[in-house]
């Protein structure tokens, strides 16, 4: 049994602190991601632009969403995540706000796509690698599912009344909404978060006494860091497949159903806030799913998990285009719900083999990871878009995610045990 940390007889451990609002922090930032794919129709009306331009600023999103994250992650080691995080947070509530002033394309280029775009990869999925392997030993895979159904959590609460906002008041007034509530999360963060238990006086939740989890270390290079820790990891297979099927789940959802699936619902007659609302409801069962994922991940191989989800996610999505209607139908609810609860259970399995495969330099690694994943996004936002242009439909976009989620499933398959695990001998 791991030691009862320092501290116990605390009725909460710190950490549990930290990770309540890092979850509130994430919460935000998913939906501020989110807010795109609701405002698309409505920025259509108004400019005229077209989907696949407002698909281009999306992609210019997601993209920097991912490049940043393992500089963001390299960047909380040198000067820290509450100031990394907090800056962050300024980011977008600039980016957001700056959006109701604009009248030209590269301007939601330059809002939405690069200040929202670098403000949210600061505080992305690497954040949660940082935050669980500084602050916990025991617990680790649940509280990254936890940490990571944070975004769904944030879709939740933000698609139905930024739908409700701008169909109601129109588009501005939800980017108003969304840079005030960024700037409100920053005092939250300056006042709880801190960068590592020995700041605290304190161990990582369930360490051992000797255990150097939780230790701050002088830490070096700041940005440079990424780039180092890139050149090494690249030279192991198993970086390449898991970032070749993480891209692919960045592909089938942020970058497909999170980007266009109001869209293509609207274009069957379905009322904006209903296909909102719809994918509302996946974020409310992928808390559930991604929850049950990191549970699953304390107590079973990462690589068949992904396996699993990433078969089950691409057979879904063969099935979507004959689901569509102008109203939801029991087969919908049936897709929603199936497909929330996948949604991103791939996260805490590929944090822990990131874990297992790179050590130490686990979180940055998982930054170029995930940096994968928002490339996939990038390229599906922007490819759904051109394909609903060019053939006035989003079904051949379904197809083509349903075989990638196949290959992804290959993938996975494909990867190895760490020679630790061989062995029998975990590092520290």
């Amino acid at each position: 049994m791991a030691a009862t940390p320092q501290g116990s007889s605390r009725l909460l451990h710190p950490a549990w602190i930290v990770a309540a609002v890092s979850f509130i922090a994430l919460i935000g930032a998913a939906g501020f991601r989110s807010v795109p794919g609701v405002l698309m129709e409505p920025l259509h009306e108004e400019f005229g632009w077209s989907r696949g331009t407002i698909g281009a600023a999306v992609s210019v999103n997601v993209l920097l969403y991912g490049l940043i994250s393992p500089f963001a992650a390299a960047l909380m080691d040198r000067f820290g995540i509450r100031r990394v995080v907090a800056c962050a947070l300024v980011l977008i509530a600039g980016g957001s706000g700056l959006t109701v002033f604009m009248t030209q394309t590269w301007q939601l280029m330059a809002t939405w796509g690069v200040l929202v775009g670098v403000g949210v990869g600061s505080m992305s999925m690497p954040f949660v690698a940082t935050i669980t392997s500084r602050w916990f030993v025991a617990q680790r895979g649940l509280v990254t599912g936890v940490l990571t159904a944070a975004g769904a959590t944030g879709q939740l609460v933000f698609l139905p009344l930024i739908a409700a906002l701008a169909r109601d008041h129109g588009w501005r007034t939800p980017s108003l909404v969304v840079s005030i509530t960024a700037l409100a999360v920053v005092p939250l963060v300056l006042l709880f978060i801190r960068d590592f238990p020995s700041d605290a006086g304190i161990r990582a939740y369930g360490a051992e006494p000797d255990s150097e989890v939780g230790v701050r270390t002088p830490a070096s290079g700041g940005a440079a860091r990424a780039l180092t820790v890139l050149a090494t990891i690249t030279r192991k297979p198993v970086f390449w497949l898991l970032a070749g099927g993480f891209a692919i789940c960045g592909a089938s959802t942020n970058g497909l159903i999170g980007t266009h699936f109001v869209s293509a619902a609207h274009d069957h007659g379905m009322p904006a806030t209903t296909a909102a609302g719809l994918l509302a409801t996946v974020g409310i069962f992928d808390v559930a799913g991604t929850i049950a994922s990191g549970w699953l991940t304390d107590r079973f191989d990462s690589r068949y998990l992904l396996v699993v989800y990433y078969t089950l996610r691409g057979t879904s999505l063969l099935y979507l285009p004959i689901l569509f209607g102008p109203d939801v139908h029991p087969t919908m609810w049936a897709f929603i719900i199936f497909y929330g609860l996948d949604w991103i259970a791939t996260v805490p399995p590929t944090v822990a083999l990131c874990r297992e495969h790179f050590g130490a330099d686990g979180p940055v690694a998982f930054g170029w990871v995930f940096a994968s994943h928002q490339i996939g996004a990038a390229l599906a936002a922007f490819g759904a878009g051109a394909i609903r242009d060019a053939q006035g439909s989003y079904t051949m976009a379904w197809f083509i995610a349903g075989g990638l989620c196949a290959l992804a499933a290959v993938l996975s398959a494909c990867i190895r045990m760490p020679s630790w695990a061989r062995v029998g001998v975990q590092p520290a």
